[in-house]
């Protein structure tokens, strides 16, 4: 071999061991290096094979130790080997392209300049072909070159290209912002500072030109929002404000292509990238000419998701912008598509974990809104009234921690209630064209028919479906209550044990209201009501009870509920029949006899709920004895008081609990006699000078038969006094038991209570009351000589002249006996008929008593009905 070819092989030699050396990087971007490296090669002296065989020949130690084959080298991917670098660069410099790929930024920055100055002279001889060209090299060999400082020299030429081009950079925005915003993804974070920088510069120049571009800026900005470099995130906030005041001062800014962005990115949960989110949204919203409101509903939850970030100034910034948001609703409540968010709402109006602090302020501006949208929107939410109902009633049972949130929520109820109106009843055959005629008892909307409205108590929360609904009095009839889910929802909150005191109260306020405004739909749901009411009855809180016998007052008294199959109570010792209307009539209902102008018409309810009110009693005798008394007297303020003893009368009369019926009776007598409800009753039995009092008192006394001392008092409220001492008389054929004496006891008591006042001023008169006297004297002749018995008998003793209490005819009592004082009703009635009654009464009961003595007693109770 020759001594030049043997020079030749050293310097291969050289460059081989050097290319395996130096990294691949070093050697592949630069190609001026490995010409010089393989100058064979490039020069074409030796070929591929000469080269092989002359690596084969160093042995095969060298093969181990470099792996790199000289097949690998020649096929690199990155082979500019015969790449002439003043040509390929060109109109760039060879200086320039040696500046831009040097590591130090004062020589990038040099070739930087040198860029600038030869676009602007490309520029002056408006040459864009050569403008593109330099664009084009910059970001495709440099910008996008595998190698860091090729790729910062690049954005550095980018940018001198742009401030080159001045105004006439808009032309060339795609070509210059794209390779900036791919470096915004590499890894090294000083070139994306770089990159940041050099887009600042681009927008800079630009100005309003870069806005077509704006939802790459911004998605590229958003990123750089929560990058982990402070250097980066410093870049970005100047490069984020300068976008904000391009935007602000223009007016071409495409909101409509910019919301799907802004939705998809407002779901972020990084705290930097939900920062940069909520300060875009106020500014765009402090904007004049643009307008956001109408795009409000697609960003409204993922405001609500971002009010309940971690950072208090993130929250802050949340609730300034949703306060902005509000205000401009309540400005322009008309343009507003409050449908479309009552959902949204709705969802962020129930708490899901009230173990977080920050779901209580997203509670409490959620319902905040919630409020307003009822009072500006009005009937237009009626559609989503169960899903409104399910997040604010529960809210109302709030302690004074959550205080504002429990304001909110009862301020939403109270005008989301006013909103129902007796237009609601109407049936949509009423409300629509008019093709076919009304009917009363069509069916309930089906479902289907609301498929397209929001409803929060669905698991779906889907927006494709939003009807929109706008508050112009044209579309007030396309709004219909959606009755069916809000009974639902009330009584779900009905059904729960945990609804608290003051949930359960706004539920039965709802009730009757609705059966107040929309009857005749409300009654398709009485049936399956009417069991939870009665149970409702056993509430603790007496406030439920009260709002609860309401709601039950209303069904058993409202013309709605009258229908064909009316519960009858007459039977054929009753010599009143019980005011129950037949059926449904438009017109006034007749009433049996001269009642009271005061009583209500009772429908079929009325009866039933009767009944099971009993039944009540009769299974839970705590319920009886704690709140008995008082479910009876509201009642009776709700209702007429004669309706309700008649009724229960009646039903008691049927009774097979003897031992039941005897305490009800004790209840019922205890009430008449002392409850200030009763005035009215007791006058009206006090006097029986009507057809009508003579009959409720055969009534009630048939009844009162099952507790003898009770039918003594009722003898005495009536003035009965003979037949109250006939009465006494049998008592000693009864069966004197402790219970027996207590309730003589307690009818001393009574008597010397301001409730028989004219009872005690008639024994002055001596010569007319001379059964009363006999019957008192029974009293204590019954009683042991206890308190009770001194107390009557120091009554007694007051009694004057003692020797004028002799018995007369009856006939000369009755003739000598001034007209006034005469009780012509009684001879109406039969007097020995009732006293055969009581006998046979007090008959059962003694037998019942026997046995059982000899058997468990039976707790079933059984209605003949």
């Amino acid at each position: 071999m020759s001594k030049s070819i043997r020079n030749d092989c050293c310097i291969l030699s050289i460059g081989i061991f050097a290319t395996i050396i130096l990294p691949r990087s070093v050697v592949t971007g630069y190609p001026r290096l490995r010409s010089l490296l393989f100058p064979g090669l490039v020069s074409g002296l030796f070929s591929v094979r000469d080269l092989r065989r002359y690596w084969n020949s160093l042995g095969r130690v060298y093969e181990t130790t470099f792996p790199l084959s000289l097949t690998e080298l020649s096929s690199s991917p990155l082979k500019p080997l015969k790449m002439n670098t003043e040509k390929d660069f060109s109109p760039l410099t060879p200086n320039i392209v040696r500046a831009l790929n040097d590591k130090l930024y004062e020589k990038r920055k040099v070739a930087a300049l040198e860029i600038e100055k030869l676009v602007r002279e490309f520029v002056a001889q408006n040459n864009s072909t050569q403008i593109r060209h330099v664009i084009q090299i910059l970001a495709s060999e440099f910008a996008l070159s595998q190698h860091p400082h090729s790729r910062k020299g690049g954005l550095i030429g980018l940018a001198a290209c742009s401030i080159a081009l001045g105004k006439d950079s808009g032309l060339y925005l795609k070509e210059l912002i794209e390779p900036v915003l791919t470096c915004f993804n590499d890894s090294d974070s000083r070139l994306r500072y770089y990159a940041c920088e050099a887009l600042y510069n681009i927008v800079k120049v630009a100005r309003g030109a870069v806005l077509p571009h704006f939802n790459v800026l911004f998605d590229g900005l958003s990123k750089l929002a929560a990058d982990p470099d402070p250097n980066v995130k410093s870049g970005s906030e100047l490069l984020d404000r300068l976008l904000k005041d391009i935007v602000t001062e223009s007016n071409k800014f495409d909101l409509v292509a910019f919301v799907p962005l802004l939705r998809e990115r407002i779901y972020s949960n990084n705290q930097y990238a939900r920062q940069f989110i909520i300060s875009w949204i106020l500014v765009l919203e402090s904007v004049p000419d643009i307008n956001l409101l109408d795009y409000l509903p697609e960003i409204l939850d993922g405001l609500f998701q971002i009010l309940g970030d971690s950072s208090k100034e993130i929250r802050r910034t949340c609730e300034v912008v949703l306060g902005e948001f509000l205000k401009e609703i309540k400005k322009t409540p008309s343009s507003v598509k409050f449908a479309e968010m009552a959902n949204i709402l709705v969802i962020h109006c129930q708490v899901s974990d009230e173990s977080k602090l920050t779901n209580d302020l997203i509670q409490l501006t959620a319902m905040t809104w919630m409020r307003e949208f009822i009072q500006l929107a009005g009937r237009v939410v009626l559609p989503y009234s169960s899903g409104i109902l399910t997040a604010v009633l529960p809210c109302l049972s709030y302690d004074d921690r959550k205080k504002s949130t429990k304001e909110a929520a009862s301020a939403c109820n109270h005008s989301l209630m006013k909103l129902v109106t007796p237009e609601d009843d109407e049936d949509e055959e009423e409300t629509g064209s008019g093709d076919s005629q009304p009917r009363e008892d069509s069916p309930p909307k089906t479902e289907g028919d609301t498929n397209d409205m929001l409803n929060a108590s669905q698991e779906s929360v889907g927006f494709s479906n939003i009807c929109f609904f706008t508050p112009t009095s044209a579309d007030r009839s396309q709004v219909t209550l959606d009755l069916d889910g809000i009974v639902q929802v009330l009584d779900r909150h009905l059904h729960d044990s945990s609804t608290g005191m003051m949930t359960r109260i706004s539920v039965l306020k709802w009730l009757y209201h609705l059966y107040i405004k929309t009857p005749r739909k409300m009654f398709r749901h009485t049936d399956s009501l009417f069991p939870m009411l009665l149970k409702t009855l056993s509430d603790e809180s007496d406030e439920v009870i009260l709002k609860d016998l309401e709601v039950l007052a209303e069904i058993a008294s409202s013309p709605a509920g009258q229908t064909d199959s009316s519960g009858s109570c007459d039977n054929s010792d009753s010599k009143l029949e019980l005011q129950v209307p037949d059926g449904a009539k438009a017109g006034p209902q007749t009433v049996v006899g001269d009642s009271s102008p005061s009583t209500p018409s009772m429908n079929s309810y009325f009866y039933k709920f009767m009944i099971n009110l009993l039944k009540r009693f009769c299974l839970e005798r705590k319920l009886l004895e704690n709140r008995g008394a008082f479910i009876i007297r509201q009642l009776c303020l709700l209702l007429h008081a004669e309706n309700i003893f008649h009724s229960m009368a009646d039903i008691l009369l049927k009774e097979e609990d003897l031992k039941f019926a005897s305490t009800m009776v004790q209840t019922l007598n205890t009430i008449l006699l002392t409850s200030a409800e009763l005035f009215q009753l007791r006058n009206q039995l006090k006097d029986l000078r009507t057809q009508e009092s003579c009959a409720l008192f055969c009534c009630l006394y048939r009844s009162w038969c099952h507790n003898p001392v009770a039918t003594v008092s009722l003898c005495f409220l009536t003035q009965n006094y003979r037949h109250a001492y006939d009465l006494i008389q049998k008592f000693g054929d009864l069966e004197v038991t402790v219970d027996f004496l207590m309730e003589v006891d307690k009818l001393v008591q009574l008597i010397e209570s301001p409730i028989f006042t004219y009872l005690r001023l008639q024994l002055l008169d001596v010569e007319n009351n001379p059964y009363l006297i006999k019957a008192l004297y029974g009293l204590l002749m019954l009683l042991p000589q206890s308190q009770a018995f001194q107390l009557l008998s120091h009554r007694l003793r007051c009694v004057p002249n003692p020797e004028l209490m002799r018995t007369v005819d009856e006939s000369k009592y009755i003739e000598s006996k001034p007209v006034g004082t005469k009780r012509p009703t009684y001879t109406h009635m039969d007097y020995n008929d009732l006293l055969q009654h009581f006998d046979r009464v007090q008959s059962k009961h003694l037998e019942v008593r026997h046995q059982r003595s000899g058997r468990a007693d039976h707790p079933d109770r059984k209605l003949m009905l």
